[in-house]
């Protein structure tokens, strides 16, 4: 039952939703982006080039840790290259983590990236939202829509 109910979260879903309409719009042989939940899901712009320059789950997770404690976004370099992570949230719904790989470089290049990550963070986070405010006003207004058609009153 734990399983299904992990599916059907709201941040399950959104993640999906996001990732569907980010990845489309992704260069191909830019970098990779993944959006992780907290549930250990993970969606990846290409999943094979992000198995193959995956950081390791200990590197993941001290990124997350700086993240939740608010230093965002949060990089570390690897012998695969660069990592970026930058909490995923709206509103309503704490989804999880994005998670962008990028070549290796130095650290000053990295610095000078910091701002196009951010950007690229802050559109993903604005999809997330119009995707959740949508998905709201669908259901208030299907919900609504219950109520008046199955009300005793006439319609005028």
């Amino acid at each position: 039952m734990d399983m299904y109910d992990a599916l059907f979260s709201a941040g399950y879903t959104l993640c999906e939703r996001v990732a569907r309409q980010v990845f489309d719009v992704l260069a191909e042989n830019g970098p990779i982006l993944s959006i992780m939940d907290r549930n250990g899901n993970c969606w990846a712009s290409d999943p094979e080039a992000f198995d193959r320059h995956h950081p390791g789950e200990t590197v993941l997770e001290d990124l997350w840790g700086k993240v939740d404690d608010g230093f965002e976004p949060a990089f570390a370099t690897t012998d695969n290259g660069i990592v970026v992570t930058a909490q995923l949230a709206t509103e309503h719904t704490n989804c999880g983590y994005l998670v962008l790989l990028l070549a290796p470089h130095d650290s000053v290049w990295t610095r000078d990236q910091m701002n196009l990550a951010e950007a690229l963070f802050a559109q993903i986070g604005l999809v997330a939202r119009l995707i959740e405010t949508s998905t709201l006003l669908s259901d208030t207004q299907l919900k609504c829509y219950s109520v008046y058609g199955t009300s005793e009153a006439p319609a005028n």
